[in-house]
């Protein structure tokens, strides 16, 4: 259920688990920096095993604090905001971590910075923002790398990555196709809100008050799979031809061993270029799986792997019987030039299968955002 949102009325959300020693800290400095403004604080909590419950109890008989609990959480911290804004109250919305790396001194500055701009974010890398402590090399060649990714759609902000940001609810309502997954939740609702204008208002980025922080090699992992689906998204078809390009040419190098293996060994060319041609498979598959969990719910047709199945049965097919009919029209040919024909006319039956059992969503088809799950 959604909330009727309020004008001038501030909602400041704050994702948390088991941060029941920072809230007590956090809550008064955001009520000093926020006098004379109409807010509230949004802890939306996924199922803390501390006395998270039992301290914004306590804050709130003297500070505007709602709690929410998600009981099954999903999607981690960005599932976590986006359903703070669901239960917030007011027109302008903002994000903040409760462990006191953001300061909440600078909100008035950052929903200030609304006047101006759609976004707002608060920033370590713009003129005067800092961070506490020596960051290590591979720290900041980590960041670095983090920031050029996300580049080709977050622009010219300097500091993507910032989980300390502030919006219209208007803003928000624009968002298309919304598929939060690990931290960045800004960069998802930069992209899917169309945000045009983004002021970054320079912070101290502090260390952590208390507790441990909860990233994570994991979700490492989790920013570059929400990289591609923000790609995806962008770039709906140039990112899945790309993608298809890209398992092509990774299938086409694990095939060529497996065939050259088998050859060794003493296998017909036949046979060596069906095993060989298992391996496409292999790497297809690992494609596809990526492919089914990050897009199921927009998906056209309700079968997925079954339609994987026709075609990585033709697929496999065609690339024996082309094996077969060059041993018999062709026997002179190199046993390399055997394989890349097989394997060529096995990827131009997997392409056009795949455009027409609309396999790979956008890229590989006519009028792409046309009927995407309105």
């Amino acid at each position: 259920m959604t909330i009727q949102a309020e004008s001038d009325f501030v909602s400041i959300i704050v994702p948390t688990l088991n941060e029941a020693e920072n809230i007590p800290l956090l809550v008064p400095r955001i009520a000093a920096a926020m006098q004379n403004r109409r807010y509230e604080v949004v802890i939306v909590d996924d199922n803390s095993k501390d006395a998270t419950p039992q301290v914004c109890s306590d804050l709130a008989r003297q500070f505007p604090v709602n709690l929410v609990v998600r009981q099954q959480p999903k999607y981690g911290l960005s599932g976590a905001v986006l359903h703070g804004f669901t239960q917030a109250r007011g027109d302008t919305l903002v994000v903040m971590d409760a462990d006191l790396q953001h300061p909440p001194e600078k909100l008035p500055e950052l929903i200030d910075a609304l006047n101006t701009a759609d976004f707002a974010m608060g920033s370590r890398n713009v003129e005067g923002g800092t961070t506490d402590g020596e960051w290590t090399f591979f720290r900041r060649l980590n960041s670095g790398v983090a920031t050029a990714l996300a580049r080709p759609f977050a622009g010219k902000v300097r500091d993507p990555m910032s989980g300390f940001f502030a919006l219209r609810r208007s803003t928000f309502d624009r968002a298309e196709r919304l598929t939060p997954l690990g931290y960045k939740i800004a960069l998802e609702l930069i992209c899917k809100c169309r945000v045009k204008e983004v002021r970054e208002v320079p912070i101290h980025f502090g260390l952590r008050a208390k507790g441990e922080s909860k990233l994570s090699m994991k979700e490492q992992f989790r920013y570059l799979e929400h990289l591609s689906r923000l790609y995806d998204f962008s770039y709906p078809r140039v990112s899945p031809i790309l993608k298809f390009a890209i398992a092509t040419v990774l299938g086409f190098l694990i095939g060529i061993i497996v065939y050259a293996s088998f050859l060794e060994m003493g296998m017909s060319r036949v046979m060596a270029t069906l095993l060989g041609y298992f391996g496409v498979v292999v790497v297809t598959t690992v494609f596809h799986v990526r492919y089914v969990r990050t897009q199921r719910e927009f998906l056209v047709r309700q079968h997925p792997w079954r339609d994987y199945a026709v075609i990585t049965i033709v697929e496999l097919l065609v690339a024996w019987a082309t094996a077969g009919w060059l041993r018999s029209r062709a026997p002179g040919i190199s046993g390399f030039e055997a394989f890349v024909i097989a394997f060529g006319w096995a990827t131009v039956a997997k392409y056009v299968l795949r455009k027409e059992l609309l396999q790979d969503i956008r890229g590989l088809r006519k009028d792409v955002r046309v009927v995407e799950h309105t």
